[in-house]
């Protein structure tokens, strides 16, 4: 008899910006520390965690929402605010494209 051959196992994970559901590797984990939330690039920090795209409108409507703090069960201070600001202002826009004077700064 033959063994039926299933495919490995992928995590999904919820974009709490956008609700969409992705493989886990997709998205940007934040974690919620004592020192206040940070970004979790490599995904295994010890802590509650939430994940978003890498899409910046994800990340402006889980902190105007406040979807990302209700995720982490936390009130995000100021800093910590100011913290994922800054990591935001990096990402793509919805397009997926940089901006016009990233790209041309690039260029030449």
């Amino acid at each position: 008899m033959a063994k039926k051959r299933r495919g490995k196992h992928v995590p999904q994970r919820t974009c709490v910006g956008c609700h969409q559901t992705l493989a886990k590797r997709q998205l940007v984990r934040l974690v919620r520390t004592p020192e206040g939330v940070r970004v979790d690039l490599t995904g295994r920090q010890p802590g509650r965690g939430a994940y978003l795209h890498d899409r910046r409108s994800c990340w402006e409507r889980a902190l105007k929402k406040g979807t990302l703090a209700r995720a982490l069960r936390v009130e995000l201070t100021d800093d910590d605010i100011a913290r994922l600001k800054a990591f935001m202002a990096v990402l793509p826009d919805d397009d997926g494209e940089e901006d016009a004077a990233e790209a041309s700064s690039r260029a030449g």
